[in-house]
């Protein structure tokens, strides 16, 4: 096999040789690789090499073998160095600058050893062409992972990164084209002319994300270090958000449908040489968690629900968990339902993760100013502003206690402990509750009746609308107790209705049209509600369906009644208007009378004079009480209108 000769340096194997016409007097040995060499030209430029072997020389030990320990950049940086020893041609690039940097201070290749010496012609290239362009900083940073402590050391690392961050800080629209950081290379965009040249070049897109694909190909390590350099120089923290979820999102592929899609971006030239990045995704998730800034946002809750079910799965430490749970309860209203559907990919026996949920919603009341466990009653939620998140959640709430009731293995207490996390002031309305009871029931029909009127003592009935009442007062799967209550309920809707009705009656009529018959009424209603709560109060239940079955022909018998008072009442209404409406002479008491069909009583003394002077004989005192009934239920039933 004929040797590979490379600028006068040829490999056979694992060895490097010098086909410099004389036998090598030296060997190094560098990561398994040995290159036979001669003193002179490294010793004249290598200080690390010279001063080796003078010990060597010192100790009268006459080998010419060593080994170099931790050589940044491995064998190829070393055959670089070489090859500058001995005068060959060498070639910087943004690909190895770093590497040889770290190699030559590594080798004290300094101005002790000549002026043109390594160290200083990377550092110039380092500064004149790396740092002032984009692509190179790049390149640079992600061919550096061999020897980032070394460069980090030298704060070649940092300057990179200081570079780039103020490539990012900068609107690329404030300055002409061709800018600084790219040199003479081509950007994407639409083709310009320079000086009335076409030059090829394309301007670059100046909206504030350009830079999130080039960044992504870093390690998780150097990526860290760029985002925190970032939020160090003063970037928007929704710009580093943003970047964060584009790399998250390119290496954690399970985050592609919880987060909004984004339009595909022209990737730009850094990008096509790059290769991506090897990555642990537990400890990408662990460290993206700690470089989140804290924003809200609906895309950003998504986000974040997305990482929770991914952490779920990679199985990452307690704490990263425990924080983006408190971050999503701190923006809770903003959260959809199909997020917070966490599964269980642990040994629970739910289907989803009903205690993560939990734990969120205590964050998000925690974090709610102003806001308790307790909250009395009688707060107005609608005339409160501040209350309308609250008010978000129950409803989310609500809908996800309805997803989750169609579980057959979720237990009735966990369901009661996920209704009762959130204050009672904050649903004014419980008929979400009562659907996902209603579920929950129809999915587990062989729960005992007890358990079931434990599961309905967290709703409020007088909190149930009207179709939620009429629902549940037929609904098999309640208890007979249950709807007994919700019976009760009913009546006293019908009760609040008709004193409603009443007292516009009363608003708009005289205040001579006043009666008995709805007093009456009202008395009934009131009558039959304490015996609904009697029968509810009631400890024997030996009679309870008959009571109902009586209860519910009173019921009915009862809305039929309220239908034709509500009629009687419409017309009475109607036929004030028009009275009102008519002349003046028309609207005299005796006029109003006739028109409603009574009739004018005598008065006393008229009466007495159609008595005295009647020629027929004197009545029976039977018919005379029966005449002044008569005249006094005219006189309440005129009252009445």
């Amino acid at each position: 096999m004929a040797p590979a000769k490379v600028s006068g340096f040829y490999r056979q194997g694992n060895d490097w040789f010098c086909n410099a016409g004389l036998p090598s007097d030296i060997t190094i040995f560098v990561d398994g690789v040995n290159f036979h060499l001669h003193r002179f030209p490294l010793m004249s430029k290598c200080g690390k090499i010279a001063s080796i072997f003078e010990e060597l020389q010192s100790t009268h030990d006459k080998t010419s073998t060593t080994k170099l320990e931790e050589f940044p950049g491995g064998p190829d940086t070393f055959l670089f160095a070489a090859k500058f020893c001995y005068g060959t041609r060498v070639e910087f690039t943004a690909r190895n600058i770093i590497m040889v940097y770290c190699a030559a201070d590594y080798l004290e290749m300094t101005y002790e050893y000549g002026e043109d010496n390594l160290l200083s012609k990377a550092e110039s290239f380092l500064h004149k062409n790396v740092l002032r362009n984009w692509k190179d900083c790049i390149l640079a940073l992600q061919s550096c992972e061999s020897c980032m402590p070394r460069a980090e050391k030298l704060h070649v690392l940092q300057k990179c990164l200081n570079c780039i961050s103020m490539m990012v800080c900068t609107d690329p629209s404030l300055f002409g084209w061709p800018m600084m950081m790219y040199g003479s290379l081509q950007s994407p965009g639409g083709s310009i002319l320079w000086n009335g040249i076409n030059t090829g070049a394309r301007i670059r897109s100046a909206e504030s994300d350009w830079w999130f694909e080039d960044i992504s190909y870093f390690s998780v390590g150097l990526f860290e270090r760029l985002i925190k350099t970032m939020e160090a120089r003063g970037i928007r923290p929704e710009h580093l958000a943003g970047a964060i979820m584009y790399y998250a999102r390119k290496y954690l592929p399970g985050l592609g449908r919880w987060q909004s899609m984004q339009s595909s971006k022209a990737r730009t030239v850094a990008s096509f040489s790059l290769t991506p990045a090897t990555v642990d995704q537990k400890v990408l998730l662990e460290s993206i968690e700690k470089l989140l800034p804290k924003k809200k946002g609906k895309s950003f809750c998504r986000f974040l629900l997305g990482l929770l079910r991914v952490a779920s799965i990679l199985g990452v430490n307690r704490t990263c968990q425990d924080s983006l749970e408190r971050r999503i309860g701190m923006q809770l209203e903003l959260a959809s339902l199909d997020g917070l559907l966490i599964p269980s990919y642990s040994d629970s026996d739910t289907l989803y993760n009903i205690d993560c949920v939990e734990r969120i919603i205590h964050h998000f009341v925690s974090s709610e100013p102003g806001l308790t466990l307790f909250s009395p009653p009688s707060l107005d939620l609608e005339s409160s502003p501040s209350s309308e998140p609250l008010r978000k959640v129950a409803r989310l709430m609500d809908s996800y206690l309805a997803e989750v009731a169609s579980d057959a293995t979720l237990k009735p207490g966990k369901i009661r402990s996920l209704a009762e996390v959130l204050p009672e002031s904050s649903r004014p309305l419980h008929d979400g509750l009562y659907r996902a009871l209603d579920i929950y029931f129809k999915a587990h029909p062989w729960l005992s009746d007890r358990e079931k009127e434990e599961l309905c003592n967290i709703i409020d009935y007088q909190k149930l609308s009207v179709d939620a009442c009429a629902h549940a007062s037929q609904n098999e799967r309640l208890p007979l107790r249950i709807i007994l209550q919700v019976l009760f309920f009913e009546q006293m809707h019908l009760r609040t209705a008709l004193a409603g009705c009443l007292n516009v009656l009363e608003a708009e009529s005289a205040p001579t049209v006043q009666g008995t018959v709805p007093t009456e009424m009202v008395g009934h209603v009131t009558a039959t509600s304490e015996t609904a709560g009697q029968i509810v109060q009631r400890d024997g239940w030996v009679t309870v369906v008959r009571e109902n079955r009586v209860l519910k022909v009173d019921m009915e018998k009862m809305r039929s009644r309220v239908g034709e008072l509500e009629e009687e009442f419409s017309k009475i209404k109607q036929e004030m208007k028009r009275v009102t409406k008519s002349h003046s002479s028309l609207s005299s008491p005796r006029m109003v009378a006739r028109k409603l069909g009574c009739k004018r009583l005598p008065k006393s003394s008229d009466a007495q004079t159609d008595v005295v002077g009647s020629t027929g004989p004197t009545p029976r005192p039977s018919v005379e009480q029966a005449h002044s009934s008569r005249h006094s239920r005219h006189r309440k039933s005129f009252s009445l209108f």
